[in-house]
């Protein structure tokens, strides 16, 4: 990936596309893995 930043509003726009496609992945992740440990837990 040949990414170059000529300004800092580049940077970081790009930086906060990151950080959202990483928390929509925590997002999805999280109750699927949630879902995971709850329904191995028998009472």
């Amino acid at each position: 990936m040949d990414t170059i930043f000529y300004t800092l509003q580049d940077f970081m726009i790009f930086t906060k596309g990151i950080t959202y496609i990483i928390m929509g992945g925590i997002l999805v992740f999280m109750p699927l893995f949630w879902c995971f440990l709850t329904q191995r837990d028998e009472d």
